[in-house]
């Protein structure tokens, strides 16, 4: 079963064969060691090429048809390890090997799985995109689960609203859970109230898609037991505290969270790996209506925690709440949230290095490790208990928007804590979600963020178990 069937895709790879043609992926300096054949190093100083990153020059043979292909690794290649994904764009639809000694077959080939990516859904011309052959020893199963999910996470962010509201975001859940044989359920609409899910019912009731809580289960009961948590909200407007156009303009990738959650359950669940595997997703559009939730307003959370509503755009983390308590209850070995949480997150780093938070040292120390070894940066921010009495409220126990305008990310993290008390072990991701300026292997658009650096992780404990 292809992993790719939810991105109407095929993999970029292909078994290696005689008519593929080289790439030689190079450095200055391998242009220097004279180790390129002689007609290849002859075409390249005759065209003035340096291997500069992401030079790219395509090679005659002798009878002047395409032969093979230079690209360029500049001097400190490790700095890009996904640099092959501008190949992808640059190379001619043919079948292709690269060879280099400057980088592992396998990133050459995953920068270029990842440079096939470009959001076709509603383009009539579809690209004709080139293939890679594999060299022995390359884990392709592993690489093309990877891509698909990355693939995934990029499709439904950046699959507009009206097209991936919560019923399609419900949808989107259910095939991947059938596909792979999992149990899935949703609770929707007034059963949220009727099961207690108060939070969630109040942040997606002026919509018109109900809210719900899309829930899947997956693997060996007895295993150990890891829970994804993501953020699934469709659309943003700030509701009653409405955003201004401007920083409307993104909101349908509010659900980032959501999406990137469901493609780790797909590496999971394609790898099969001997887990035992929940994924909850509150799915609501925070919308504006006669039944908005206001400022002011206070709710009784699913946990009995009361919280003050000081923004209505505050509302990841009210949804994030009732999920992360009914998830909690079951105490699960590691519990995993994302979401695209706050704009402090992104003042802090950025928008390619997303922040997590966790009080367990050793589950910190194991995700730095893996994040490093698959070239899928994150960076740990404190969970810092100075800054508690920022959420407290006057009114109730806690407030969904400490004013201020300070450590908003770090406070945000606070709020969640309040409702983990049972999981043995807990982290929170605040994701951007998306690319802002193209790289070499991802366009404007949709990411995929931290899930590559969780899988090793999550592999490891199940490897272990």
């Amino acid at each position: 079963m292809s992993p790719y069937q939810f991105t109407d895709r095929s993999s970029p790879f292909v078994a290696k064969t005689t008519a593929s043609r080289p790439v030689y992926a190079v450095t200055p300096a391998d242009l220097e060691a004279g180790s390129l054949p002689a007609d290849v190093s002859n075409w390249a100083k005759a065209a003035g090429f340096k291997a500069e990153s992401g030079a790219f020059l395509l090679v005659p043979g002798q009878s002047g048809a395409l032969a093979s292909a230079l690209f360029g690794l500049g001097n400190e290649p490790a700095d890009t390890p996904f640099a092959t994904g501008k190949l992808a764009r640059l190379l001619p639809a043919a079948e292709w090997h690269i060879e280099s000694s400057a980088l592992g077959a396998e990133k050459l080939a995953f920068g270029f799985g990842l440079g096939t990516y470009s959001f076709t859904r509603y383009l009539k011309d579809k690209p004709q995109d080139a293939k890679l052959a594999l060299t022995d020893g390359v884990d392709a199963a592993d690489l093309d689960r990877q891509l698909a999910a990355v693939f995934l996470a990029r499709d439904l962010i950046n699959t507009p609203t009206n097209d991936m509201g919560p019923e399609n975001l419900e949808a989107a859940f259910r095939a991947l859970g059938m596909h792979y044989g999992a149990e899935v359920s949703s609770i929707v609409g007034e059963d949220l109230l009727t099961q207690n899910f108060p939070l969630i019912h109040t942040v997606g009731r002026a919509s018109a898609q109900a809210p719900r809580l899309l829930e899947m289960r997956w693997g060996r009961k007895g295993a150990k037991t890891i829970t994804l948590v993501g953020k699934g909200v469709c659309f943003d407007t700030g509701g009653l505290d409405i955003k201004p156009a401007a920083s409307m303009l993104l909101m349908k990738k509010d659900m980032g969270g959501a999406a990137n959650v469901l493609a780790l359950a797909l590496m999971i669940m394609d790898a099969g790996l001997d887990i035992d595997l929940r994924v909850l997703v509150p799915a609501v559009e925070n919308s504006i209506s006669a039944s908005a939730f206001r400022p002011s307003d206070i709710y009784r959370s699913r946990k009995g925690i009361t919280v003050q509503i000081d923004n209505t755009d505050a509302e990841g983390r009210l949804v994030l709440a009732d999920a992360l308590a009914y998830a909690d209850e079951d105490a699960p070995d590691l519990m995993i949230d994302m979401a695209t949480l706050t704009g402090a997150a992104r003042v802090a780093l950025g928008p390619d290095l997303p922040p997590f938070f966790t009080d367990d040292e050793a589950l910190a120390s194991a995700l730095s490790e893996a994040s490093a070894k698959a070239d899928d940066p994150i960076w740990r921010l404190p969970l810092f208990k100075g800054y508690e009495k920022d959420i407290r409220s006057r009114a109730a126990e806690i407030t969904n928007a400490p004013g201020g305008g300070m450590a908003g990310a770090i406070t945000a993290a606070l709020f969640l804590k309040r409702f983990v008390s049972q999981a043995k072990s807990w982290a929170h991701f605040d994701i951007y979600g998306w690319c802002p300026a193209e790289r070499p292997h991802a366009p404007v658009g949709g990411e995929a963020q931290a899930i590559r650096a969780l899988y090793a992780h999550i592999r490891e404990i199940a490897t272990k178990a």
